[in-house]
């Protein structure tokens, strides 16, 4: 059941400021990524080790998502946003003390289930804000705003590493002032779901798909997987990759190299925000698989400036596959169900974010880190491209339908 009418005209103006929680949550889970190459300096761990600290933050996150995704549709979405702010600003002060990678590892658990809970609520609560007169809006700025805040967040980390004192600190002490804000957002915001019985049934961990919107989300899951895929890699070896492989030993260039990507990403969701999501799917995919070849030429060749142009090109597909994947869920969710829904999205996204990055990281381990990462790119290439083959087939039956009907008429 939507929101009372009553409750969505008096607050127009939440809509930025959730926007912004989401934009803040992104942009404090990849703040640490600049700062890997330096703990792995300090406390001696090995790449592997890197990617599980990495992907254990998503391990925490993908539990969020199946135990209390869809919580929000029976609590409401302020009391769970409120609780994963306050469990965020927990794995900010062990980030803040963290003196080894067990109480990393802790706070990127921690950091995981509160992301977790809060993109899937804050998601919903765009839907739910989203003006009669604006369809679409929530769908734009569920897309854009976790690439804004990727960007922002690995960017500004990069910044304060480079520049500021006590790089390992200060901007977890930034985030936790943020998200201190943030609680007093919410505390002013509308609740804009009516609460609903089922709240501890709907602690099942689960992952199911409504039947009625099968046909919609199965073609774009290669899509998704392929785009979250390249992210996972930027975000966990991206940094190394530009220091061993292209030379490139400033702290600022972890930062850069993943603001590159998801910047370019948020750019071009702001560019194509008015565009039908199914009509970016197929050029996405094809941007998304031919820039990752580019990067992948540009870093066995030496060149960064081509490593770069290949990391613009992708993130433009990047871009381009977040906005048409997350626009059609927020198209396609009853509002009932949205909290579920906006769950099972970023699932599939994660997944696709955090199993080849592990894969990766082992492989680093195991093979080195040039052959590592030429098979994950290639790879995320051959899924890229098989997600445009799947789509142009897909439109090719759609045509073939079309004329069937249309045939007896002529």
């Amino acid at each position: 059941m939507s929101a009372p009418p009553a409750a969505r005209e008096p607050w127009k103006g939440a809509f930025p400021s959730v926007a912004a929680i989401l934009v803040l949550f992104l942009a404090a889970s990849s703040a640490p990524s600049p700062l890997y190459v330096i703990y792995q300096r300090q406390w001696h761990f090995t790449a592997w080790v890197l990617t599980v600290v990495f992907a254990l933050y998503v391990v925490g996150l993908l539990g969020s998502l199946l135990v209390v995704g869809a919580l929000s549709d029976h609590l409401g979405r302020r009391p769970v946003l409120a609780a994963a702010i306050a469990l965020e600003m927990v794995a900010l002060v062990l980030f803040y003390v963290a003196g080894d990678v067990v109480v990393l590892s802790l706070a990127r658990v921690l950091q995981g289930i509160a992301t977790g809970a809060a993109t899937t609520t804050v998601s919903a609560t765009l839907v739910d804000l989203e003006p009669p007169h604006a369809r679409g809006r929530a769908g734009v700025f569920t897309s854009v705003s976790p690439l804004s805040g990727l960007a922002l967040g690995a960017l500004g980390s990069g910044v304060l590493v480079e520049f500021a004192p006590a790089p390992t600190r200060l901007v977890y002490a930034l985030l936790f002032g943020g998200m201190a804000l943030a609680a007093v957002a919410v505390a002013l915001l509308p609740e804009t779901s009516r609460r609903r019985p089922g709240a501890v049934a709907s602690l099942r961990p689960r992952v199911a798909m409504p039947a009625r919107l099968r046909a919609d989300i199965v073609p774009v899951v290669p899509a998704m997987v392929a785009s979250w895929a390249l992210a996972g890699m930027y975000l966990s070896l991206g940094p190394s990759v530009a220091a061993e492989l292209l030379g490139l030993h400033s702290r600022l260039t972890g930062g850069v190299v993943v603001t590159l990507l998801a910047g370019t990403g948020a750019l071009t969701v702001a560019v194509l925000r008015t565009r039908p999501a199914t009509a970016l799917l197929a050029p996405a995919s094809a941007l998304l698989g031919l820039g990752t070849l580019v990067s992948l030429a540009g870093t066995a060749g030496h060149l960064a400036w081509l490593a770069g142009l290949g990391t613009a090109v992708a993130g433009v597909g990047f871009g381009a596959s977040v906005l048409a994947t997350f626009g059609t869920f927020a198209r396609i969710a009853a509002p009932h169900e949205r909290g579920a829904v906006f769950a099972l999205a970023n699932i599939i996204s994660y997944l696709g974010n955090s199993v080849p990055a592990v894969l990766g990281g082992i492989a680093v381990t195991a093979l080195g880190l040039r052959t590592a990462t030429e098979i994950y790119a290639l790879a995320i290439a051959l899924i890229a491209f098989s997600a445009l083959a799947l789509r142009l087939n897909q439109l090719r039956r759609i045509r073939a339908r079309r004329s069937a009907t249309l045939a007896p008429c002529e």
